[in-house]
């Protein structure tokens, strides 16, 4: 059984590509040969800069023979039926078959497709495979039809077997395979010849070239470690430039350098992102985490050992920190002279969303909200909204217009530089925070509260206008904000009910946008004082209801209706289309519904059964996610025992029971069972476990403290196990049948306080 080697050699394929693209030439060639009838025992494939290699080994040498019994028409059917049988087929009629069928006679063709050797299959597999490989971009060059990511300009395509290598003929556009490769372009640009892939692999070591992209960063990581620690220093790390920098070279030659001392003053997070996304540098810090030095990588071994390459880097390096120093210094300047809130006030001019306001009547309303939320995360009110008000300066900054990676870590500079402190400085970085499911999220009580208005503001907004989420588009990021929100809340259990704060946050945007109007009035509406908006464009005093020059807006339900005004004002309010931000119960139900399915993502990642949350997201209080979590986490470990389960069982017992009874009946059974008309000892002592498990359970769930409870009910697992196997609760006694399902209902409603537990297992 032969092995195959496929090596494409071109000019330098973009780092970020190499990785897929390796996949992908793994994935369509193996795929081809497996449904051409070859089988093969392994593959693996690799890349470099200028080369996609592919080595399969254990090749079957030919696809098997073939044959396939294809059914045909009637021998009584039209002629015309038959001669289109017999091109598709490829027979004659004297090679077909005449068989008995059930409706009769028909033909029948015997197609027998004789195995091809493994060469000619691999020819038309990998021509199919290169003319239409799906780079992300690709290029024509020459006078020639084929595309590549950059021009392609060998083909080493070799079988080989114990008796030596055969060349694979394949020519494309002019591409002839072969066997023969080269080595690094400066080093050793002899092209040379090769029999197998443990000779390829090897010649290629010998001329500078490191075919595995893991060996090439291994060695990269270790030989900088090293040089940083003879320094006395440590590398900064950082995984995808390392991968970037693996796929930038083909033999790694590890550099380090220093970094001018007029630079060293800048924050180290300036240094770190510019010498990574100008110059592809990896920073080297020292015991007090100052950033003093920079490895980079060059692609090959120098007379001067890297010298004339240092010098090089570091004349353009300086140029480049000469750039972040100058907006640096002129960032501080601006700070201290109009402070961060004169800095943010060009973000009236910068358009969040062309239907959601400019990035100052963002802040605006993160303000109040942060403001709103701050006492239940212990934070305080004025310390929030002064965060608020200045965590988007840095926006308007010329830093984090060059960087805008920065935005937040520049924010916290500017904020200490400006004097603000208890904690405003950092809420101006951790703000943003959490950014993905590992990253850390804000502890500080100000950063909390104005992380989670940012994110809500966001959510309500873009509900607002019903730019949702649809499958796998996200464009604004809004899933990641509903996390951030979860994940926030998770950690402060004093937070309240959810609906209240959008409640807050969508009143706060109605109030906003009615302003925007020249609306000249906005109060709370008197009947309903804590869940609605009088807006009105023409009244001195709005004392109730006035159809004639006021838009009501009903957040109690999500609900916002437009009542045409006299004033010409009204028609200019939110452009005529505020029926359009929500209708019905959509905008605060369905963006709670949004906020679950995010929570459900983020138990069942945490090992929660998706039953479990299903049964727990229902009740008065599932906008109260941290009381929803732990219950679900008490839920989920007590069905992981014993009792829970059988519990489970009793009361879906138990309730299926009651509800045929009531159905039958045309009644409901809760009315309370009286433990004087119990005729069994079991029923007695069922009676005796619900009034014992009762105030345990009540006062538990009061508390939240949802072990105990579970505690509390599995103790009723035994004395229910035990009722129905003594007792027959549709007693002929229509006294007894009645007080013993009002027993059942006792059951169902305690088993129920913590969850729903008919879900459980659905």
């Amino acid at each position: 059984m032969p092995d195959l080697l496929i090596e494409l050699f071109s000019e330098e394929i973009p780092a970020r590509m190499q990785t897929r693209a390796a996949a992908d030439l793994k994935k369509r060639v193996t795929d081809g040969l497996v449904e051409a009838g070859l089988t093969y025992a392994g593959a693996v494939a690799h890349a470099t800069p200028r080369r996609l290699t592919l080595a399969i080994s254990g090749l079957t040498d030919e696809s098997p023979t073939t044959t396939e019994e294809r059914r045909g028409p009637r021998v009584d059917a039209p002629e015309k039926a038959l001669a289109g049988f017999l091109r598709a087929t490829g027979l004659t009629k004297d090679q077909l078959e005449v068989r008995d069928d059930k409706k009769g006679q028909v033909y029948l063709a015997s197609i027998t497709r004789p195995g091809r050797p493994a060469a000619q299959i691999v020819a038309e597999v990998l021509e199919a495979t290169i003319r239409d490989f799906p780079w992300p971009k690709s290029m024509r060059w020459g006078a020639g039809s084929l595309r590549w990511v950059r021009p392609l300009r060998r083909i080493l395509c070799i079988l080989t077997r114990e008796d030596g290598a055969e060349i694979v003929p394949l020519d494309i556009d002019g591409i002839p395979s072969g066997d023969v490769t080269e080595g690094h372009r400066f080093m050793a640009p002899t092209p040379f010849s090769v029999t197998s892939f443990e000779d390829y692999e090897a010649k290629l070591k010998r001329a500078f070239v490191v075919l595995n992209a893991e060996e090439r960063a291994d060695h990269i990581w270790q030989d900088a470690t090293n040089q940083a620690f003879a320094a006395g220093l440590e590398v900064v790390e950082d995984r995808g430039l390392l991968a970037e920098v693996a796929g930038l070279v083909e033999w790694p030659v590890v550099l380090m350098g220093e970094i001018g001392a007029d630079f060293l003053d800048l924050p180290p997070e300036v240094l770190q992102t510019s010498m990574k996304e100008h110059q592809k540098f990896f920073s080297v810090r020292d015991k007090t985490g100052r950033i003093t030095r920079f490895i980079t990588v060059a692609n090959r071994e120098t007379a001067d050992n890297g010298a004339t390459i240092l010098d090089g880097n570091a004349r353009v390096l300086s140029a480049r920190l000469a750039d972040a120093k100058f907006f640096w210094e002129n960032d501080l300047r601006s700070v201290k002279t109009v402070g961060l809130e004169g800095m943010a006030k060009p973000l009236a001019n910068v358009t969040f969303h062309n239907k959601l306001g400019s990035q100052a009547d963002r802040i605006a309303r993160i303000e109040a909200l942060a403001r709103e939320i701050a006492p239940f995360v212990g934070a305080k009110p004025d310390l929030a909204a002064e965060a608020a008000r200045i965590c988007k300066a840095d926006l308007a900054s010329e830093m984090v217009y060059e960087f805008p990676e920065l935005q937040g870590i520049m924010g916290r500079y500017y904020a200490q530089a400006a004097g603000h402190n208890d904690g405003v400085p950092e809420a101006c970085e951790e703000h943003y925070a959490p950014l993905g499911p590992s990253d850390d999220v804000p502890s500080a009580p100000v950063s909390v509260a104005v992380a989670l208005a940012d994110k809500l503001d966001t959510l309500i907004g873009f509900w607002a206008i019903d730019e949702k989420p649809t499958g796998s588009k996200d464009p604004y990021a809004l899933r990641r904000a509903a996390l951030g929100v979860i994940r926030c809340l998770l950690q402060h259990r004093s937070f309240g009910r959810l609906r209240d704060h959008i409640d807050f946050a969508l009143l706060t945007f109605v109030t906003q946008r009615a302003k925007s109007a020249k609306a000249s009035r906005v109060a709370r509406h008197p009947e309903d004082p804590q869940q609605a908006v009088l807006i009105s464009f023409g009244a001195d005093e709005v004392d109730g209801y006035d159809g004639d020059n006021a838009v009501r807006a009903s957040l109690s339900d999500g609900t916002l209706c437009l009542i045409p005004a006299n004033s010409p004002d009204s028609a200019a309010f939110y452009d005529g289309k505020i029926t359009e931000m929500a209708k019905g119960t959509t905008l605060v139900a369905s963006l709670l519904s949004f906020l679950h399915d995010r929570l459900k993502v983020h138990l069942r990642d945490e090992g929660i059964r998706h039953d479990v949350i299903d049964a727990c997201l229902t009740g008065e209080r599932t906008d109260d996610l941290t009381d929803l979590v732990a219950r679900a986490r008490a839920l989920n470990a007590f069905l992981g025992t014993d009792d829970g389960e059988n519990l489970i069982q009793g009361y879906k017992r138990a309730k299926n029971i009651l509800d045929q009874a009531q159905e039958k009946d045309g009644v409901e059974y809760s009315y309370g069972a009286d433990a004087k008309l119990a005729e069994t000892g079991e029923e007695q002592a069922l009676f005796a476990a619900l009034d014992a498990a009762r105030p345990a359970i009540d006062g538990a769930l009061k508390a939240e403290d949802y072990a105990a409870a579970m505690s509390a009910l599995a103790a009723l697992r035994a004395p229910i196990d035990a009722f129905f196997e003594a007792v027959q609760v549709n007693s002929e006694h229509q006294v007894t049948r009645r007080n013993r399902l009002n027993l059942l209902s006792e059951i169902v409603r305690i088993c129920e306080g913590i969850a729903d537990l008919s879900r459980v297992g659905a």
